[in-house]
């Protein structure tokens, strides 16, 4: 994994930014259509190369994505209409506007009850009980209601299922972390409340953010300083964890915390730099096993953020395709219309 220095601390042409946008859920649909056909199978070992044979829990289509990536499109599309005229308007909060957050809940039911071709014991379970507010202003505070009170009840609500499609949240405000942070907190706790989902995707956001404007892989660390004090210090010992031991070190995977290492040691064991550590990272995340399409979903928005779009094999972007009918390049563009918003577009 090479970032030199200036890289990290310099800004990038606007095209290569846009590259990097459109490679954010495109990254996370070759991730998650290349470890469907390995969920929850026997590892592959390392001499095994995983590919895009489709199969899996769906089952599914060679080079078809499952839920991660599906939930992933449900944000961006309503990231992207914002701006566009043909989605909600109005002003609300100060993180995200609140016909904003509405869109994604609301894309989030539709999803559910029109498109889901696999769904999360925890994502069910909310989704279903915020159904009767489909359609109706107040779809989001359903939702996050629902979220809350399953928490506070004591139900385990720290799955990965919040991580795996938090990469176009990292595209929201490319200019500003703390912006970012709080979206990532938000959209996670739509369907997630446990604070260890809200942190991990507030580390991989960052980890986005950082990664299109310029700033190499350092955003993963650098999204400690966005975390409370007392919680920094855990994350920094998961991450050196992951950092010293490979990707199938971190199973179970299910868990939201072992999900971000299994990606982040793929990332950053995996050596080499461009083209070839996006395909080769990819591949060890899918060897780590057991939740196989999210880990390298996880995975894949980082890298895609990194290298550009361009650096995804081109076998891969022609196979790549899912629900709701988008194939790579529409990936890509909702990619480079999120990063293309005015703030004033998401946030009041």
């Amino acid at each position: 994994m090479n970032d030199t220095p200036s890289e990290a601390s310099s800004g990038i042409p606007a095209q290569e930014r846009l590259d990097r946008a459109a490679g954010v859920l495109l990254g996370t649909a070759c991730g998650d259509a290349l470890g469907v056909p390995y969920e929850f199978a026997p590892r592959l070992r390392g001499d095994q190369t995983p590919e895009m044979a489709g199969g899996g829990l769906g089952p599914y289509r060679p080079g078809e994505y499952s839920d991660d990536t599906q939930m992933a499109a449900c944000i961006a599309r309503a990231f992207a209409e914002a701006a566009s005229g043909s989605g909600p308007g109005g002003t609300g909060g100060a993180v995200l506007r609140g016909p904003v957050l509405d869109a994604v809940a609301e894309n989030f039911l539709a999803w559910r009850f029109e498109g889901a071709s696999d769904i999360g014991t925890q994502t069910r379970a909310i989704l279903d009980a915020a159904a009767s507010a489909r359609g109706a202003p107040g779809a989001a505070e359903a939702m996050l209601a629902a979220a809350r009170e399953r928490y506070e009840s004591g139900v385990l609500s720290a799955g990965n299922g919040s991580l795996m499609r938090t990469g176009p949240v990292g595209l929201c405000f490319l200019d500003d972390a703390r912006r970012t942070a709080d979206a990532a907190r938000l959209v996670s706790s739509l369907t997630h409340a446990d604070p260890l989902a809200e942190e991990a995707c507030v580390l991989w956001c960052e980890g986005v953010r950082a990664a299109v404007a310029g700033g190499g892989f350092t955003g993963v660390r650098a999204g400690l300083d966005l975390l409370a004090d007392d919680r920094a210090g855990y994350w920094a010992a998961r991450l050196d964890e992951a950092e010293q031991a490979p990707p199938e070190a971190f199973a179970p995977n299910g868990f939201v915390v072992t999900a971000l290492q299994a990606a982040w040691s793929a990332i950053t064991t995996t050596e080499g730099g461009g083209p070839g550590h996006l395909v080769a990272a990819l591949e060890n995340a899918v060897r780590a096993g057991d939740d196989t399409d999210t880990v390298a979903a996880i995975a894949g928005a980082l890298l895609g953020a990194r290298w550009g779009a361009p650096a995804v094999p081109r076998r891969w972007r022609a196979a790549v395709h899912g629900w709701p009918d988008l194939a790579a390049p529409d990936l890509e563009d909702l990619g480079r219309r999120v990063a293309g918003l005015p703030a004033s577009a998401l946030s009041g």
